[in-house]
């Protein structure tokens, strides 16, 4: 499945799809069981050309499993999701508890992460805010044993169940997805920007669009860790941009005729190229 979109902002990056699957594809890059691994990995990989996959034990951390639709696996964190909210804000004073659970994050993931959990990612003030967080968030334990990762020119709409598309692109690629989005809606707010982690922006907060009358796109990687996880990958500029099925189809149908075929947009895309030697 190929896309004008791709071809008309110039994407380097294929977009990527993701699929809710009962099998798993053959040959795919796949987490050990049970093994920390970010989800952002698999994505960049698939945007890269490869086909991931994550399953019930092999999504990688419990931010993963949350993204990708696997529940509130936040209640597996070490020490439960008290604890995790700690890890998200100011982290685990040096105690008892503190100590043993983050001697249990060490042995089951790696002693980086367990410093982090006695430390804290301080990504949210304090534990309270961080709980009041993951309860707003969209969570869903989706009806399938995989989510896989595809890259979109390999994905058949006919066979393949998907649940949302994702273009990796620059700033400039950006803006014009945001003018696509908005292209042909009665309303300018039709691409919003959620604080939550990078692979939740992609799945479920972007599952959640499957049920409005108007889907929104969403932009991701903000989420700083991701960021840093994902940067030799895909490069330091990127973000992602990700759509609903439906609402991808109509962008799609909207291309020929915008202000993609415009000599405004062809000399700013121009002007993107020569600045990185493209």
């Amino acid at each position: 499945m190929e896309s004008r979109i791709a071809s008309a902002i110039r994407l380097e990056l294929a977009p990527v799809a993701l699929i809710w699957a009962d099998r798993k594809p053959e040959p795919a890059l796949e987490f050990a069981r049970s093994k920390w691994g970010c989800v952002m990995f698999l994505m960049a990989a698939a945007a890269k050309g490869r086909t991931a996959v994550a399953g019930r034990e092999t999504f990688g951390c419990w931010g993963g499993g949350v993204g990708l639709g696997f529940g509130n696996q936040y209640k597996n964190f070490p020490g439960g999701e008290e604890c995790f909210c700690c890890f998200l804000s100011h982290g685990i004073e040096r105690s008892e508890q503190g100590d043993a659970t983050g001697e249990e994050v060490g042995a089951s993931v790696n002693k980086g992460i367990a410093e982090g959990l006695r430390r804290g990612e301080r990504y949210i003030k304090t534990p309270e805010l961080a709980a009041k967080f993951i309860q707003a968030m969209p969570m869903v334990d989706i009806p399938a044993r995989y989510v896989v990762m595809k890259p979109l020119g390999e994905v058949d709409r006919s066979r393949d169940d998907v649940k949302s598309i994702t273009f990796f692109v620059n700033p400039d690629q950006l803006s014009a997805l945001v003018v696509l989005a908005n292209y042909d809606s009665q309303h300018n707010e039709n691409v919003i920007i959620p604080y939550a982690a990078g692979c939740q922006v992609i799945g479920i907060f972007t599952y959640r669009e499957l049920g409005r009358e108007s889907p929104r796109a969403l932009v991701g990687l903000t989420d700083i860790s991701a960021r840093r996880n994902v940067r030799r990958q895909l490069g330091k500029d990127v973000l992602s941009f990700s759509v609903t099925p439906e609402m991808f189809d109509r962008m799609e149908g909207n291309v020929s005729g915008s202000f993609l075929e415009e000599d405004t947009w062809k000399g700013l895309a121009d002007e993107s190229c020569r600045s990185t030697g493209r």
